[in-house]
């Protein structure tokens, strides 16, 4: 049998099942966890074997950012492999699919793929200075958007878990997307958990806010923090849907959509778009739950682009 198709063993450890069934990411997060080491030790003890590879390429490494494709990354991989006393070719073996490949660039895609109003939000993040990611790879994201009795977008709260890539990250730039003919100098944003809300900026030009949300501490490469805040709007027109753009690959989002009693929609689903102009692709219908009056979409493993939940009420 291959290595995917053989039976679990009871008495395995984590790790061997990692290494055994993969992914390669989930197989070094765990071989990391059971060795106990820091990536800036790892980094270390690669450097005395003449390995040169940085803390936030092995911060992407695994959390499926970037994968190693490149020869020297591909040595760096077999040096893990002795750093972390795996056996040869454990976390090599994982790579093969795709150990042709010449590029480690992580998955992005930029924002004019992914918003209408992406040059209004390219001039705001730059008003803050925004690095291009960040410094922050979402771990999770779970989302929560309330449509009001008039059918308007009333709030959307959103929890995030993440891990630092880049030491001496304190904030994280949340985007918030109103409906058309709202007024985005009247949007609200509230701190809700882990962070206080700094630099507000937003346009005329579009309905389009971007909050600075500053951590109490500057997080080290591999650190991860859990945040919340949450945007109040209810100033635009009637909601049709609502998406996020990805600009990056990983991680898991939840979203979930609540209406209001006296706005129940006659049919809600779920899509995927490559672009705003792009048509809906992975269309799922969607079940309102009668008690809690919602419907949400689950992803375990986000791709770069759009995910979305819609409804209509005719």
């Amino acid at each position: 049998m291959s290595r995917n198709t053989a039976q679990p063993n009871a008495a395995e450890t984590p790790l061997a099942r990692a290494l055994r069934t993969g992914p390669f990411p989930l197989a070094l997060r765990t071989a990391l966890a059971a060795r106990g080491l820091a990536l800036h030790r790892v980094q270390h003890r690669l450097a005395q074997r003449g390995v040169r590879v940085g803390v936030t390429s092995l911060s992407y490494w695994q959390q499926r950012t970037r994968r190693p494709r490149r020869p020297d990354s591909l040595r760096a991989v077999r040096m893990l492999e002795e750093v972390l006393e795996l056996p040869a070719q454990s976390l090599l073996r994982l790579l093969e699919p795709a150990a042709t490949d010449t590029d480690d660039r992580p998955a992005g895609r930029s924002y004019r793929t992914l918003l209408d109003e992406a040059g209004v939000l390219h001039r705001l993040l730059a008003e803050l200075g925004a690095p291009t990611d960040g410094g922050l790879h979402t771990m999770c994201h779970l989302e929560r958007v309330d449509i009001g009795p008039d059918r308007t977008l009333q709030r959307h709260r959103s929890q995030h878990v993440v891990r630092a890539h880049r030491d001496g990250t304190d904030c994280y730039l949340a985007i918030h997307r109103g409906e058309q003919g709202g007024e985005p100098g009247r949007v609200t944003v509230r701190a809700t958990e882990n962070c206080r809300v700094g630099r507000v900026r937003w346009s005329p030009e579009a309905e389009v806010v971007v909050a600075e949300l500053l951590f109490d501490t500057r997080l080290r490469s591999g650190d991860t923090h859990v945040f919340g805040y949450a945007f109040e709007d209810g100033t635009g027109g009637p909601s049709t849907e609502y998406f996020r753009g990805f600009p990056f690959a990983g991680g898991q989002y939840v979203l979930q959509v609540r209406f209001d009693a006296e706005a129940l929609p006659v049919r809600c689903g779920s899509f995927t778009r490559s672009s705003p102009g792009a048509s809906s692709t992975g269309r799922r219908e969607l079940t309102l739950n009668g008690s809690q009056r919602a419907v949400h979409v689950a992803e375990p493993d986000i791709r770069a682009g759009i995910l979305g939940i819609d409804w209509s009420w005719s």
